[in-house]
């Protein structure tokens, strides 16, 4: 089952979560954390790697906190996925850097690569704007034809 780590669905909640205070918002790891009883100390780390990443931006001061580096319509699920995580792979083979005994012999290499970039492509369409959005208006979205296509990929 592909899923995702702990860290990524924090980042992902709190880059949400700033993208509904607005262009003008910002938020403390400390409020964020307690609006959604995420531990803080691993919420500092994560909004910390956004920050170095560039998708978030720290300001200090009485007024401080994170805000978004740049529109919500702007950043993608998968960047900040990256962000966290590093590069996303569905099996170990998909990283070019670390090679499978099986190699020689695999025969789903070349699908699996297919799901995985199939995969990549639906997270990077999804920006952190069509995540606040409402469950109809994002219906009417592109999103709506990548979730058929996902769902085709799984049950062949």
């Amino acid at each position: 089952m592909l899923k995702l780590t702990k860290k990524a669905d924090y980042g992902l909640m709190a880059l949400k979560h700033l993208a509904e205070l607005g262009e003008s918002g910002s938020a403390s790891a400390t409020d964020i954390a307690e609006a959604y009883g995420i531990p803080q100390a691993a919420l500092a780390k994560i909004l910390q790697k956004l920050v170095k990443s560039g998708l978030l931006v720290s300001q200090h001061g009485m007024n401080g906190g994170y805000v978004l580096a740049r529109n919500a319509r702007n950043i993608s699920a998968l960047e900040v996925i990256r962000a966290i995580d590093g590069p996303l792979f569905i099996t170990s083979c998909g990283d070019e850097k670390h090679g499978c005994y099986q190699s020689p012999k695999c025969n789903v290499r070349e699908p699996l690569r297919k799901v995985n970039e199939s995969i990549q492509q639906v997270l990077t369409r999804i920006s952190i704007a069509d995540m606040r959005e409402h469950p109809q208006e994002a219906e009417d979205t592109e999103l709506k034809s990548d979730r058929n296509v996902l769902v085709t990929l799984t049950t062949q």
